[in-house]
């Protein structure tokens, strides 16, 4: 590859600084939204703590489109697909609970925030509606596959099929369990963890 074609692959100085405003934007918003609630938080709060003017926050996507930034940053991250696949490949029945709470787990402490928002805001706004919709379809795809690995390995419990265990699943892993746990009795990710595993191993697997 010759200097010059180097140098035109590179994104240019303009390109990277609005890449980082846009994410700076972002940023903001995800930390304004959580501190002080979505309707709490104005344009003009998140174009102050992003150090930009609100005219950029409306270009980005303003509050709306920012929430449903957010809810792809929650619901399509990478470490779900790679989940996914491990998930879809995996031969342990043990091993495969493991991997769902393990993932549940790591998105409450990455992603909790995000989650929170969005669902205390999805009763009142037609776009957070929305957008949880979506992220709630990713969400229960992604246990299906744990729930028809276990139905193919012949794991699950006399009387259970993958469609019942995809609810059962997502009584334990959905969104309340964790911030029941966490939020309402103060465990620690750690603790509600694998009081989970525990909980969904015997009501799923044979023993």
């Amino acid at each position: 590859m010759s200097p010059r074609s180097a140098r035109s692959e590179r994104p240019s100085r303009r390109a990277e600084y609005a890449e980082a405003t846009r994410r700076a934007v972002i940023d903001e918003a995800r930390r304004l939204f959580s501190e002080r609630g979505y309707f709490a938080t104005k344009v003009d709060d998140i174009a102050t703590a992003a150090r930009v003017s609100p005219a950029t926050v409306y270009v980005i996507g303003g509050k709306q489109g920012l929430l449903r930034m957010l809810v792809d940053r929650w619901s399509a991250a990478p470490e779900v697909e790679t989940t996914r696949q491990e998930l879809a490949e995996a031969g342990d029945p043990a091993e495969i609970l493991r991997v769902v709470a393990s993932l549940t787990r790591r998105m409450r402490e990455d992603y909790g925030d995000i989650m929170r928002v969005v669902l205390a805001t999805a009763p009142h706004d037609a776009e957070a509606a929305e957008g949880l919709a979506l992220a709630t379809h990713r969400y229960r795809d992604g246990i299906a596959v744990a729930a028809r690995r276990l139905a193919e390995l012949g794991a699950l419990q006399d009387g259970l099929d993958a469609g019942t265990a995809v609810d059962v699943l997502w009584f334990y892993f959905g969104y309340q369990g964790f911030f029941t746990l966490v939020d309402d009795n103060g465990w620690s990710h750690a603790r509600a963890e694998k009081w989970l595993l525990d909980a969904a191993r015997q009501a799923l697997l044979r023993p």
